[in-house]
Parts: structure tokens; sequence; C-alpha cells
């Protein structure tokens, strides 16, 4: 049985990558931790904030589809998510030089002076 992050239904090529610059590695590492201390290390490390990908990977470690989380349980997890994304201060995203998306993006097409 493979140990890939990828070998879990529902978790593709990049949530593999974005688990791995938190230091998360491998499908035991990942199970070990549970979804919601998983995602705390994905935004840590400036990883994007997204619910859908909370909730489908809280389904994909029970062995269930994404689009199964629905009503209630969905609600639940919203709140989760919305707590751990103040906790963690994710918004704004920073980027690797420590500018935040926005502003890269500006300077990238040239709307900002250079500093």
């Amino acid at each position: 049985m493979s140990d890939e992050i990828t070998s879990i239904s529902g978790l593709g090529p990049a949530s593999e990558q974005g688990f791995a610059r938190a230091g998360i590695t491998s499908a035991q590492q990942l199970r070990a931790l549970g979804a919601h201390e998983a995602y705390r290390a994905w935004l840590a490390v400036g990883n994007y904030a997204h619910f859908i990908s909370y909730y489908a990977l809280h389904m994909a470690l029970q062995g269930r589809p994404w689009n199964d989380c629905r009503g209630a349980e969905k609600a639940k997890l919203r709140k989760s998510f919305d707590a751990l994304c103040a906790e963690v201060k994710t918004d704004p995203p920073a980027t690797d030089k420590g500018r935040t998306r926005l502003d890269a993006a500006l300077d990238e097409i040239g709307l900002r002076e250079k500093r």
C-alpha cells in the first residue's frame, strides 16, 4: 500500500505539494494529524485558505467523496474553518518574499513603485 498523500482518494498532486510545504509528506502523517490540524499546518506555511479544500480534506480522511458534505455537517465545518483562519491569520496571504499576493501581482504588472 502506498503511503503517498495522493493514495488517499480525493487528494491530488496539488494537495500533496501543499502539505509537503507544511512538512506533511505521507498519508500516515496526514491521518495521524487529522484534517483540522493538518489544515492548520497547511495555512501556517502560507498555502491558500479555501473552505472547499478544508471540507474536502475532512471527507477524504473519512473515505467519503468531497461533495458528500452537506447541511449541518457542512455548517459545523464552516465554523471550524472560519475559526481556524482567524487563529492562523491567513488574510492577507504572504508570498515567499514576504509580500502579499496582491502586492506581488501589482508589482508584476507595474502598478506599484518598486521598493
